[in-house]
């Protein structure tokens, strides 16, 4: 049947609600997920994250970052909302960009158990370089592991041209 029925929807919390609080400190507590209704099928679902913000764990300064996460879901599927509130909770949060990336996708991978995630953090230039680190996971001795090592070894075999984003 398709749409959402209420009680598929009772345990988000986040949607909808007009008090929502913006943690500036990281909160991976904050996300929350649903069902899928098609875990038979393999489809991606992609966000693409403008805003994200971090500090350096040294200087303190901020990093701005746009933040690329693919993921084929299994039973279980991120809210948006909670991403987005889960993402601005890095705003205060002292991590080098690798970490930052990998500490979210390890959190969506507890959160959703997904078939294959990737995560991929486009940070503008500090200093003159930009870092642009990208992980993904594959379910163990699946199908979706091999997936994963394909795609992490022809990674970015066309990089863009850097023009200071």
């Amino acid at each position: 049947m398709p749409g959402r029925q209420p009680i598929e929807m009772e345990d988000l919390t986040l949607l909808g609600n007009q008090g929502t609080k913006y943690l500036v400190e990281y909160d991976p507590s904050i996300l929350e997920s649903f069902d899928n209704k098609h875990a038979y099928r393999d489809y991606f679902v992609k966000f693409n994250c403008p805003e994200f913000t971090s500090l350096c764990p040294i200087t303190g300064q901020p990093d701005f970052a746009t933040i690329y996460i693919s993921y084929m879901p299994d039973v279980r599927m991120v809210e948006s909302k909670s991403l987005k509130l889960y993402l601005f909770s890095f705003r205060n949060h002292g991590d080098f960009h690798e970490d930052c990336m990998n500490v979210i996708m390890n959190d969506l991978i507890k959160l959703m158990d997904p078939k294959y995630i990737e995560v991929w953090g486009k940070f503008t230039p500090r200093g003159g370089i930009s870092i642009d680190p990208y992980c993904n996971y594959g379910r163990p001795e699946t199908k979706y592991e091999e997936m994963a090592h394909h795609r992490l070894m022809n990674h970015d075999m066309y990089p863009e041209t850097i023009d200071n984003r």
